[in-house]
């Protein structure tokens, strides 16, 4: 099945589901989380079968650039629709859910190199672990770096008494601060998981390309961890902790998709 078609279909269920969810922050229409979820459900539906088409295409246990943007996109997409089920964060949806059709449509568009480096290695059940919980931190990470922006524009909308549009729509910025903080939690734990059984189930997390990976996954963790423990003992709240979850997030990005684009993209051109 070719790739292309599917992207564009969930690229259309995502489109829509962002755009009513837009839509209703900007009060032109009223709140229908279950057109919104229901949009993002059939985005996944379609992405599901061209994640698994680009899996079945590498050689190698380490997915390249393409798959780990449809997982990554998908793994956020699916953590977000279950994440709103028991908290206020559906407002994200309206800006991740655009990301991850983009992202599937530049996944279709990247021709997918095969590497056989690690083809002897088989997807254990603790080697799946590392890879769950590293995909699992990645996307809670993405959809905290997110409401950090929404809480940002908020702080900075109540301090200049411009709360209008976008800002009263969203929740109340004590809830906004705290669902954030409990998404950084979250992906600290997460994150914790990926790197302890990554030293446990790999040999040398120093090796086979994953030097950089866990040097900037450690220094996420620090800077997550430093932000939380700011928060705790010294009240860090507002823009310190938008601005502390935004360069924990582009840290963990770089971490994560980094060495694949210039291995794959740039020197595969050069």
């Amino acid at each position: 099945m070719h790739a292309l078609p599917l992207a564009l279909m969930a690229f259309l269920m995502y489109l829509t589901g962002a755009t009513w969810q837009g839509l209703n922050l900007a009060g032109r229409v009223p709140p229908k989380p279950s057109l919104v979820r229901s949009c993002g459900l059939l985005g996944l539906l379609f992405q599901l079968p061209l994640a698994t088409s680009l899996l079945s295409q590498g050689n190698s246990f380490f997915p390249d650039l393409p798959t780990s943007i449809v997982l990554a996109s998908g793994v956020a997409v699916a953590t977000l629709l279950a994440v709103s089920l028991f908290k206020p964060v559906l407002s994200i949806s309206a800006f991740l859910f655009p990301i991850a059709g983009l992202s599937l449509l530049l996944a279709a568009g990247i021709p997918n190199h095969e590497h056989s480096t690690n083809s002897a290695v088989g997807m254990t059940p603790d080697i799946a672990l590392h890879a769950l919980s590293s995909a699992m931190a990645f996307a809670v990470l993405g959809i905290a770096a997110i409401q950090a922006v929404l809480l940002g524009f908020q702080n900075h909308a109540l301090r200049h008494h411009r709360l209008s549009g976008l800002a009263k729509s969203l929740p109340p910025l004590t809830t906004m601060e705290r669902v954030l903080f409990e998404l950084i939690w979250t992906s600290l734990i997460l994150l914790t998981l990926s790197i302890a059984s990554g030293f446990m189930f790999f040999d040398n997390m120093f090796a086979q390309h994953l030097a950089h990976k866990t040097a900037l996954s450690i220094i996420a963790w620090c800077i997550l961890a430093c932000l939380l423990a700011g928060h705790h003992w010294l009240g860090w709240r507002g823009m310190r902790a938008v601005r502390w979850t935004l360069i924990g997030y582009v840290v963990l990005l770089l971490a994560y998709f980094g060495s694949k684009f210039v291995l794959e993209v740039l020197l595969s051109h050069g």
